[in-house]
Formats: structure tokens, sequence, C-alpha cells
């Protein structure tokens, strides 16, 4: 099961048996479009507050996956899951709602392959048949959490990112069809000492080149082996610096295998997100959209998907604290 230091092998090969992708206007306007299952025209989804509006982009997002997988809500066993809210209470409203036995986890904009690595470990142990995993996060609510009050209105510099307003969810299975989870490289804290948290790209950077490589040495496998690895959400200052680290550490990738799920959920020259996406929801609705739908369709055999996290606070940032920063990586491979 443990395959070097860090890199869990998963020899049942969980099944992705459903899926379900829901975002918001900006990412409605971007260049993925077409592969999310729902798309709001407005932040506020009609309810009272952002917070609602969060809650609600999960609850909708595990409904699809639910009916994708053609199953009933009673039928899952677990649901794992977690985003960028205080006490996580999107996912355990959710879990509220679901009325299954829930863990609660916290990776930051790592959280989606944090909560996938998890649930995928649950199915292959023996632990349970049907695990929902997810994970959201919404632009309005990161703002007031993380920066200033929504309504002020603040400048942000070009190294900053733009919160993603999204929620993804999956339903693994431990028999089915759909693209099967073959191992899943857990990442440790990496932090180089920068406070900055309108520049995380660079903060995060080095956890996603660390996980990158232990997941190389761990398996054995090259980039190669992959017909595309994406980080979670460098965007574009932090995916530049990941390129650089990993070339001069003598693992060269090549620009038609090595992306970010920053740079490809907007279209950077046209639409207003500085650097490019962030958040939970980031490469929760890329991977359980876009990436899915490509493998599904035979477009691609096998990605590594690297979310990326910071581990700040409002507090932390407030005392003068750094940024721990971590990384999750997990395979994702056509099925037979």
């Amino acid at each position: 099961m443990l395959r070097g230091k860090q890199t869990w092998w998963f020899d049942k090969r969980p099944v992705i048996i459903g899926s379900g992708a829901v975002v918001g206007p900006d990412e409605g306007e971007g260049p993925l479009a077409e592969d999310f299952d729902l798309i709001h025209p407005e932040l506020d989804l009609q309810q009272k507050s952002w917070e609602k509006a969060e809650r609600m982009l999960m609850e909708q997002a595990a409904d699809i996956a639910v009916k994708q997988s053609r199953i009933e809500k009673q039928d899952l066993q677990f649901f794992v899951g977690g985003d960028l809210l205080n006490q996580i209470i999107s996912n355990s409203f959710t879990a509220r709602e679901l009325g299954v036995p829930y863990l609660g986890v916290f990776g930051a904009c790592s959280t989606s392959m944090e909560s996938l690595a998890l649930a995928s470990m649950i199915v292959n142990s023996g632990g349970a048949q049907r695990v929902l995993a997810g994970t959201c996060s919404h632009n309005c609510t990161a703002e007031k959490q993380f920066r200033y009050p929504t309504e002020y209105g603040s400048q942000k510099p070009p190294t900053a990112q733009y919160t993603v307003t999204g929620a993804g969810a999956v339903v693994l299975a431990a028999e089915g069809d759909g693209p099967v989870v073959t191992c899943a490289t857990v990442g440790k804290i990496v932090d180089l000492g920068i406070a900055d948290p309108f520049n995380m790209g660079a903060a995060m950077a080095p956890a996603a080149v660390d996980t990158i490589q232990t997941h190389f040495n761990d398996t054995g496998r090259v980039p190669g082996d992959y017909d595309l690895i994406v980080t979670g959400d460098l965007a574009r200052v932090g995916h530049q610096i990941a390129k650089d680290l990993l070339q001069r550490n003598e693992v060269p990738m090549d620009d038609t295998v090595f992306n970010d799920c920053g740079l490809m959920i907007y279209d950077l020259e046209k639409q207003g997100v500085q650097a490019g996406g962030s958040g939970c929801g980031c490469s929760a609705v890329v991977t359980y959209g876009h990436l899915l739908k490509r493998i599904q369709n035979g477009e691609l055999n096998r990605v590594l998907v690297v979310a990326t996290g910071a581990l700040l606070s409002p507090l932390s940032f407030q005392q003068g604290e750094t940024i721990p920063c971590i990384a999750h990586a997990v395979a994702i491979e056509k099925g037979e």
C-alpha cells in the first residue's frame, strides 16, 4: 500500500463513478465553460449571504455527482470534504443535509486532492464501497474572510490570484465504470519564508515541486509517463517558479505536459483575474469537470493532479507569520 516514503498505491483502483462541477459567472465565461455541469449567472445564487451561496454550490455539486453515479444519497457511506471558511462550514452544512458519516478536512486549496486521496484510501482498504469527496470556494467569501470586506473594493497587485466560485464532487466506488484513482502522494509542509498573502503562487510553488519530485522518486515514474501534470492553483507567477525549480533539479517539464488549474480556468488576457485562479474550488472544478471529461473521451489516459495549499489564516498573517504550504498529488487514469 505504501510505496516509497509518502505515496499510497491503490491496488484495487477505486473508480470515479460520478462527478459534479458547479461554477459561478466568471468561470462560466472562461475557456472551460462547456465542461461544467452547472453555471450560475450570478454570484449570490439568489441567497441571502455569500456563505449560503457557497454552501449551495457544494450541495449542488454533490447532488449532480450522486445522480451521475446512479445511486441514491442513502447509498453513500462516507463524505470527505472541506473548504476555506472557518470551521469548514460549507462542507459541514452540506454534510448535515446529506445525513451520511462525515470526515471534514482542511488543506486550503489542496483540499480537493486531500479529500480525493483519503476517500480513495477508504475505498481501497475496504472501509466503504461508496464515498463522496468534494470541496468548494466562493470569491466573495474568501475576500471577506481573508482580506477586506467585499464592498471595500481594494486594489490588488498583479501577483494576487482570483478565488474561484465553484464546487466539485466525485463519488468513488469499489467497482463500476469510469476513471480510476491509482495512487496518491501526500505532501509535507514547505515554508521558504514568504509572508505576502498576495503572492501565494510563489509561496506554494516549492511545495508543489517537493511533492512532484517525491511522487517520481516513490513510484519510479517520470514526467513522460503522464499525458498531463497539473498543479492546483499556482497561477502565472507560481507556475513559472515551479517550472524553473524543476528544471534546476533536473526534472524538466514540457509545456504540453505541465499546466496549472489556475491558468486553465480563466482567460487571463480578457478576464480581470490578476495572476489567475485560486481557491478550493479551482482544482476541484477543473479536475472533476474538464479533466475527467477528457479522460472519459479518450483524450487523456493518465493525469497527475497536484493540488497546492497555502495554510495561512487572517490571524497568522496579522501576527507576522510566514505561509506554510503543502501539495497533495493524485494520479487518475482511464478505466479498463
